[in-house]
């Protein structure tokens, strides 16, 4: 936690230092849903995913130019995460949901570019960011002969066997959208988690990363 609250608290000053040698810096936010689900690689190397569940996502940023028609975009990001996994078997129906915030701090390199519209730009980036685990919830719900019963439990973060997922998480953003000269802008991301978030000594049993496409609507002033 301290590691993200330091990476966030130079991602800020650094930004602010920059906004102060430029008078064309922005400072934007964006809201909307994410579809986040689990990645796993077993030990053969084969790949596959949970279905997607529906969260959302909050981010505040700075639009930082460094040359004509790129930026530096670092922000701070309430980033929901988790998945969906439904199943049956001998007449019952199942459904997991697992329900995850995370703080995270991305740091995305953009490229806009003039869409011959009065001051649209279609732009184009990626980046890196760091993620840590605040909160988490998974819900079982079971659905039998016409009734059904739910259960939820507390998901518990840390690097013990018994917690389910690390509470630190690493990968790369993959965005892109229109900015109108209005200051609204509407886009898409796709963050690809790197680091393994399945805890302890498990790895011999595989990978999990975490997957996260979402779609925002934001504002930049």
């Amino acid at each position: 936690m301290k590691k993200i609250i330091l990476l966030a608290a130079v991602t800020l000053i650094g930004g602010a230092a920059i906004a102060q040698s430029t008078s064309t810096t922005k400072f934007g936010l964006k809201v909307g849903v994410s579809l986040p689900k689990y990645h796993f690689t077993n030990t053969d190397g084969d790949d596959y995913e949970t279905e997607a569940n529906t969260n959302f996502n909050v981010t505040g940023y700075a639009d930082l130019p460094i040359a004509s028609g790129f930026s530096i975009q670092p922000g701070i990001s309430l980033q929901g995460k988790g998945s969906k996994t439904t199943g049956s078997a001998f007449g019952v129906n199942g459904e997991s949901k697992d329900n995850s915030l995370y703080v995270e701090i991305p740091v995305n390199l953009v490229g806009k570019v003039p869409l011959g519209v009065t001051g649209a730009s279609l732009y184009l980036g990626a980046g890196p960011y760091a993620a840590f685990a605040v909160s988490g919830e998974r819900k079982f719900t079971v659905e039998s002969g016409g009734s059904s019963s739910e259960s939820t439990s507390d998901l518990k973060f840390g690097n013990d066997d018994n917690d389910d997922f690390k509470s630190g998480d690493f990968g790369v953003n993959i965005l892109g959208g229109i900015q109108l000269d209005s200051g609204f802008n509407f886009g898409a991301n796709y963050g690809i988690g790197l680091s393994d978030i399945r805890p302890g000594d498990n790895n011999d049993n595989g990978k999990i990363t975490n997957r996260v496409l979402s779609f925002n609507v934001g504002y930049a002033f």
